[in-house]
């Protein structure tokens, strides 16, 4: 088990900001590619951002580009979402991921759920028009 605690969430109006956290405990997280996921009311799990274990390589979906930056520190052993210009369809639960696979390829990033093994309890987002 690679317990992962989500932070960061709350209520933010349109154009605002927020940044979120992921933090590991009981293993390093440096030796995996993460993943941030949303998933609002009534809709599946959303790919939102990744990041390759070495951070060599990020991933975003294109409802986000150009305002969510995933990054992480290794030292902290914590990965983070900044998200900038957020709007009320950004509104969800944002839950991070670890890749089933240590040390993946850091050209491969992994879209799909099914590729993330442990996952955090989520964090909620809500941005308000």
């Amino acid at each position: 088990q690679v317990p992962l605690v989500e932070s960061g969430g709350g209520l933010v109006q349109a154009g605002g900001s927020r940044r979120l956290s992921c933090a590991g405990s009981g293993r390093t997280l440096s030796t995996y590619n993460m993943a941030w996921f949303r998933q609002a009311p009534g809709d599946e799990r959303e790919f939102v951002a990744a990041i390759s274990w070495n951070g060599a390589r990020t991933y975003y979906a294109d409802s986000v580009k150009g305002r969510f930056t995933i990054s992480r520190d290794d030292a902290e052993n914590t990965v983070y979402l900044e998200m900038h210009s957020l709007k009320p369809e950004d509104t969800a639960v944002y839950s991070c991921a670890v890749d089933r696979v240590v040390k993946r390829d850091s050209k491969v990033i992994i879209t799909s759920p099914l590729g993330y093994g442990y996952w955090g309890q989520g964090t909620q987002v809500t941005v308000s028009s």
